[in-house]
């Protein structure tokens, strides 16, 4: 599912040894591979062909221009939450007219830089923004296409509760119950043509039947709404599906085509599908060097010059992620169950003052020294993007190995970036 494997005792990305971009780049570092999103976004479209939807990559998950600008030349649209996600499409050169808007906070310079942009589709969370977007519109002279996004009251049992935004009590979306009562107040609206259904059930979601279960819920509602004049052409299904953490743990692509494809076929509906973890997650690693290795009571700490700050995953929602040495004599399974010879109890954490910080806890893992370059696997969604600057620590340096080579495609920050905005005021 990735193209990062051992040779010779060392891992590389495709073609290239990590470590020869670590003595380059310098750590901590994220490290792309572009045959593997590529190869991944192509899974994708192969596997709901027989729907022809518009895939619509998440931003949030990973949002480097150089990326965007990959995938916007594979065709992809783009899922944006934010009027600073919508910037960073626009400047990657994205397709305006395949790009969604979701979130339930859009600020009226947000949507009127939306409108203004003629996107395709906002994902509308409540009454009060639906009102908001109509009014701006026609102050614009504008006319724009809305869904509304509603909540069917599914989950996945293995998706953290944090993650979980398809139930009713999340301050996502309306109710399904309430939605032809929305439809009755704003679906004639002149401005805002609402004539679209959306849901996102959560992330990840590591089966098919949640979203085969929130689509026949939603198919009666829109049998509903049609009934009652209204007409409707698009359904987004969202995103959430979930990636590799542990080697053969989710459904590939094909899998979730296999039941959602099927559960769509004959709807007369344009689908919409916003992928961001399935793509990115496996296409990146983070790189860290250890700093100190420390001998407790129970365990050793091995302390890197990674951190929370830099993938924050752990520490927020008990993210699992595998951790190996980028030197390894034997090719692990990516797998909770790995473990090393001669091994060692280890807590794998960052130098941030916190007791949070912590990128793996109860690894065991091969004896490492001071020096030792660390492989977090798993890294490429939800890492550089959810990354601070807490503890007045720059970000780390972006790499993407494509054809044979590497670039920087972010460079790594300075001391002056922590204090550039601060300066002159």
């Amino acid at each position: 599912m990735d193209q990062f494997d051992y040779r010779a005792g060392q891992l590389h990305c495709e073609a290239v040894a990590v470590a020869q971009i670590a003595e380059a780049v310098g750590t901590p570092a994220y490290i792309y591979s572009a045959a593997t999103l590529r190869s991944h976004y192509r899974r994708l479209t192969e596997a709901f062909a027989p729907i022809d939807p518009l895939i619509c990559f998440s931003v949030k998950s990973l949002c480097n221009l150089h990326i965007l600008r990959l995938l916007a030349a594979e065709g992809s649209g783009f899922d944006v939450v934010s009027g600073g996600e919508l910037f960073r499409v626009r400047q990657a050169g994205g397709d305006m007219s395949k790009v969604v808007f979701a979130g339930v906070g859009k600020t009226d310079a947000e949507l009127s830089e939306a409108i203004a942009a003629g996107i395709a589709l906002f994902n509308i969370e409540s009454e009060a923004e639906f009102e908001n977007l109509a009014r701006l519109a026609a102050k614009a002279g504008r006319d724009v296409r809305a869904a509304l996004r509603v909540n069917p009251d599914v989950y996945d049992p293995k998706t953290h509760r944090y993650t979980t935004t398809g139930k009713k009590e999340t301050k996502f979306g309306v109710d399904i119950d309430r939605a032809e009562q929305f439809f009755a107040a704003y679906g004639r609206d002149p401005h805002a043509r609402l004539e679209a259904i959306h849901f996102h059930i959560g992330s990840p979601i590591y089966s098919a039947g949640p979203y085969v279960e929130a689509i026949r819920k939603t198919l009666e509602l829109i049998g509903r709404l049609r009934k009652g004049g209204f007409e409707i052409t698009t359904l987004n299904i969202g995103g959430g599906y979930a990636a590799d953490y542990e080697q053969g743990q989710s459904p590939l692509a094909a899998d979730y085509a296999a039941e959602v494809v099927p559960a769509l076929t004959g709807a007369d509906l344009r689908v919409i599908l916003e992928p961001g973890r399935q793509i990115a997650c496996n296409a990146g690693i983070l790189l860290a060097r250890v700093v100190y290795v420390k001998e407790g009571a129970d365990r050793t700490f091995i302390i890197t010059d990674a951190a929370m700050t830099d993938l924050i995953r752990p520490a927020l929602y008990g993210g699992w992620h595998f951790i190996w040495p980028v030197r390894s004599a034997t090719a692990p399974q990516r797998t909770r169950d790995a473990v090393a010879d001669e091994g060692i109890l280890a807590d794998v954490v960052g130098g941030v003052c916190e007791s949070s910080d912590f990128l793996g806890k109860d690894r065991r893992l091969p004896p490492v020294r001071r020096g030792d370059l660390l492989a977090v696997f798993s890294a490429g969604a939800y890492g550089f993007t959810m990354a601070s600057q807490y503890n007045a620590r720059p970000r780390a340096v972006e790499a993407l190995v494509e054809d044979g080579a590497f670039r920087i495609i972010r460079r790594r920050e300075t001391y002056e970036d922590l204090i550039g905005p601060e300066l002159g005021l």
